[in-house]
């Protein structure tokens, strides 16, 4: 189990974003790409330490339900919901159509339902992913030779036009820290303030407190077997460099007058963008140095990798949808509508992702990783500070988080504006850059930074001057309290709201018993065989497109459902096991800060 939740965890993040982004922006900059995936390292480990701990102890089955519960109200759930589905468009399920679409022009010349079941599946397509990308590196080394014949073809690979006229074209030519992860907190493309600071405020939202991540940990069976999950996730985060950073690091060797263009006009003839054609590096690598059996292997692992991310996406958005919004507006939903609900979810949020692709593909430079992270450094910041103040500050209040998350989104949404009116100018098009000093000068993770200091003020300032939940609120709910027997404390509305639940969920379990009671009842000798034949199918399939069953009455006392609530929210861990787990994630972290110390 913690090999599948491992490999879950993993897939779910690692799609086709990874074969066109991470290696496109490798091609483009160097090496210091590899830092989003080696700092992932620090930040599943803290997803299986620090923050699973406390979601499990809560009882809470989504990121925006934890919220609720630890700060009251129904705003901030709402509302993280609602950005959540915005997010799951612009940087998830956009950005993977995207890709595939990069992947599947290059390759013209190839082509003439459950949490548990998305889980196996991700196994097995991980598997897949990691061969096959394994696989692509090794043949395309091979023919570079060694590391330091790499090092010395890549620094020279740039386009006839732009070696001949380096003054013109400089940003054609190979960046000269290529080779190094910490880069100028200036000039630097990826600055190490911004990786110090910066990233790991977005980290801590992608691995975190994205639904996404947190529902595969969820889904484990106990605390031990989620942490084992996040340190089988961080240790294939170590096969990043070869599976990804490097393949692209080489496309732009063997194939530079495309993957290295700099001219606008011959970057649109290849690639359709004049913004760069980095983006297809590896695709490129693929076609050309592979056997066609092993193409085949790697178009596997590319539609495996996107078949997994938007599974994994559409789970969390109708969960989201029905779960934390759906349930506010008709709070006497079946869960038949439910599911019909969900479904028209997923429907609507490929509709719009569609509409956004132009939008999408000349953004940071037509960098797509750097796309990525800016979404998250546009929307998200907020809502890490809210989740560590609610996890380690007892005195947070609600009105503080709401209030700041809402400012910090305010700011978010401006500085995305600033960068989407105007669009830094192309390489080689000699046009002066008309972009504001915010969006020019201040790197995205540096913006991170400011924006979350600016949260983190506004809502200690507010919390100060309201009133806090009391200590029997809180059991459970913080990292503090998170091994408390007692449950918390609900306040009247809660209270009513939690019975209203129950209620509904009664009523729902005795409608459909009574329903199919009805079916059963029709008497066989009162109407022709092909009028029943024809309801027994109508009932079937309706069952099949709601995601309806019947499951018979499912009745249970309060005290049954009070030992598996307790059983559910238990944090308990063996000792062995305990101390296992705690010198693995030792081991890992010694490791991994080692590599970054290497390549800094």
């Amino acid at each position: 189990m913690t090999a599948y939740l491992g490999a879950s965890i993993y897939a779910s993040n690692v799609g086709a974003p990874m074969f066109v982004g991470l290696s496109g922006t490798a091609a483009a900059s160097g090496l210091a790409v590899v830092i989003y995936e080696w700092h992932a390292v620090y930040i599943l480990i803290s997803l299986g330490w620090i923050f699973v701990p406390v979601y499990i102890a809560s009882g809470a089955f989504t990121s925006p339900e934890y919220l609720k519960k630890r700060f009251g109200g129904k705003r901030i759930q709402v509302c993280t919901s609602i950005i959540m589905l915005v997010s799951y468009i612009l940087r998830n399920i956009s950005v993977n159509i995207f890709s595939y679409l990069k992947y599947i022009c290059t390759h013209n010349a190839l082509f003439s339902g459950g949490l548990r079941a998305v889980i196996f599946t991700d196994t097995l397509q991980t598997g897949i992913l990691v061969v096959g990308a394994i696989t692509v590196f090794i043949i395309s080394f091979m023919k570079i030779g060694s590391w330091h014949t790499m090092e010395v073809k890549y620094m020279k690979a740039a386009t006839n036009y732009t070696l001949s006229n380096q003054s013109f074209y400089s940003c054609g030519m190979p960046r000269d820290d290529a080779f190094h992860i910490f880069r100028d907190p200036v000039k630097g493309d990826i600055p190490w303030p911004g990786v110090l600071f910066g990233l790991t405020i977005l980290a801590l939202f992608v691995w975190c407190q994205d639904q996404l991540m947190v529902q595969r940990c969820l889904s484990a069976k106990n605390l031990a077997h989620a942490k084992g999950g996040t340190l089988f996730a961080s240790l294939l985060k170590f096969l990043s460099l070869p599976m990804f950073v490097l393949p692209g690091m080489i496309s732009r060797i063997f194939y530079t007058d495309e993957v290295a263009c700099a001219d606008p006009d011959d970057c649109t003839e290849i690639c359709g963008s004049p913004s760069g054609c980095s983006n297809i590096a590896y695709p490129l690598l693929v076609l050309r140095i592979l056997p066609v059996g092993v193409r085949g292997l790697m178009l596997a692992a590319l539609l495996s990798a996107i078949m997994s991310t938007l599974t994994s996406v559409f789970n969390s958005a109708s969960s989201l949808v029905t779960l934390d919004l759906w349930a506010h507006f008709r709070k006497n939903a079946g869960q038949r509508e439910l599911m019909v609900v969900g479904r028209v979810t997923v429907l609507v949020l490929v509709g719009i992702s569609i509409l956004w692709l132009p939008i999408l593909q000349d953004q940071q430079g037509g960098i797509l990783w750097f796309y990525l992270a800016s979404i998250v450094a546009y929307f998200f910041v907020p809502w890490c500070v809210a989740f560590l103040l609610g996890l380690f500050w007892k005195p947070t209040t609600e009105p503080a988080i709401f209030y700041g998350m809402s400012f910090g989104l305010f700011v978010g949404v401006i500085r995305m504006g600033l960068d989407f009116s105007v669009a830094p100018p192309y390489c080689g098009s000699g046009e002066p850059d008309e972009r504001p000093v915010i969006s020019a000068k201040l790197d995205f993770l540096h913006f991170s930074i400011i924006n979350g200091l600016i949260c983190v003020v506004v809502m200690v300032i507010i919390s100060l001057f309201t009133k806090p939940r009391n200590s029997n609120q809180l059991h459970k709910l913080t990292w503090w309290t998170r091994h408390d027997k007692e449950e918390p404390e609900l306040t009247d509305d809660e209270d009513d709201e939690c019975k209203e639940k129950v209620d509904e969920q009664q009523i729902s379990e005795d409608e459909a018993v009574a329903e199919t009671k009805t079916f059963q009842s029709i008497e066989i000798e009162s109407k022709p065989t092909a009028y029943i034949n024809g309801e027994r199918c109508k009932m079937a399939f309706l069952a099949w497109v709601c995601g309806n069953q019947d499951t018979g009455n499912t009745n249970i006392s309060a005290e049954e459902r009070a030992i598996i609530r307790r059983k559910m929210t238990s944090i308990k861990q063996n000792r062995k096991a305990t101390a296992f787990l705690n010198t693995g994630a030792i081991i890992i972290m010694v490791a991994i800060t080692f590599l970054i110390g290497f390549y800094a």
